[in-house]
């Protein structure tokens, strides 16, 4: 299934055997979670997690119907694998490895100085924020501005995959964002905060108009597609709090014009015994809708209903 989900993906074989096994290491990634170590391909082009056994019996049991979803949309966020591998280690302990290679979302020849994790809710103070760290719900400070006709693809594809996953059983996933600032204004300089210190070289700024020219050329379609390479706009937003509401958005009007890169992340987690337990649990101690381990259904609702509040139409 591996090879065929390869030949769906087009990925040539040898290029694959040659990011995986050449000579070039791998790079040991920072995990934001607990569920396994990540490594990255020298070309950035493959990312690489060790798994629980756990995982790996979802992965097979789903894999029939992710196949049959990836090829039915080609616009799909869902994380794309590429391959499922189990080494037996030599010495006492004769452990398992068990770990999946999949495509890496920010495989992009533009600096990614911001990223966001959508689905998981922390705040970060800003002077523990840099250009490797996976920002959360509440670290949020910008609504994502997308043209007409991606934001209702966007919104299309969104749905698609959550119907996937909830039929699936899947829950606690998260929308990753990669945000690519474009060189500002000098009256924008001061206003945006965020770390561009890594954008050393110059790219070109486009106006509205440029952005809609971009977007409906077809000599360029090419090169954006949902989710990867994407012109965008982000607006500015404070957060503000209503009594025991932990987040309310406040437009700014303040726009930078950038490029998104997305996907839909951690699709390995069913909502098995476990968590019904733990929403047992937790429930009786907190809001029970402000708990991650629920139901698909209800958690695909959530979902949804806050990626449609962080990403609109442009007007």
């Amino acid at each position: 299934m591996s090879r065929t989900l390869r030949k769906l993906f087009k990925v040539d074989p040898a290029d694959y055997m040659m990011s995986i096994c050449g000579n070039d290491a791998l790079r040991e990634l920072s995990s934001p979670g607990k569920s396994g170590f990540f490594y990255l391909t020298n070309d950035d082009r493959y990312m690489i997690k060790t798994m629980k056994k756990s995982e790996v019996k979802v992965l097979l049991r789903m894999l029939p119907a992710y196949y049959n979803h990836v090829r039915a949309f080609e616009n799909t966020l869902v994380t794309k694998f590429f391959g499922l591998h189990c080494v037996k280690l030599t010495g006492a302990t004769q452990r398992k490895v068990r770990f999946v290679i999949m495509g890496n979302l920010f495989c992009s020849e533009y600096p990614i100085p911001r990223r966001s994790s959508h689905g998981r809710t922390t705040i970060k103070p800003e002077a523990e924020i840099d250009e490797n760290t996976t920002l959360k719900d509440l670290d949020l400070n910008f609504i994502f501005r997308l043209q007409k006709s991606w934001f209702q693809e966007f919104h299309r594809q969104v749905d698609r995959d959550c119907e996937f996953l909830e039929q699936e059983r899947i829950m606690d996933y998260s929308l990753l964002v990669g945000v690519h600032f474009r060189e500002a204004s000098a009256s924008q300089e001061t206003d945006v905060p965020c770390d561009v210190n890594n954008t050393n070289e110059p790219t070109p700024r486009l106006s509205r108009a440029d952005m809609d020219q971009f977007l409906c050329d077809p000599t360029r379609w090419a090169s954006i597609k949902l989710g990867a390479n994407m012109p965008a706009r982000v607006e500015l937003i404070v957060r503000r709090t209503d009594g025991e509401s932990l987040l309310i958005m406040e437009p700014t009007g303040e726009f930078t014009d950038v490029i998104l890169y997305f996907g839909i992340i951690d699709i390995l987690q069913d909502y098995d015994i476990s968590k019904k337990l733990e929403h047992a649990y937790k429930s009786i101690q907190y809001d029970p809708t402000s708990i991650s381990a629920v139901d698909p259904k209800q958690y695909s609702k959530r979902f949804r209903d806050f990626i449609y509040k962080v990403f609109t139409e442009e007007t």
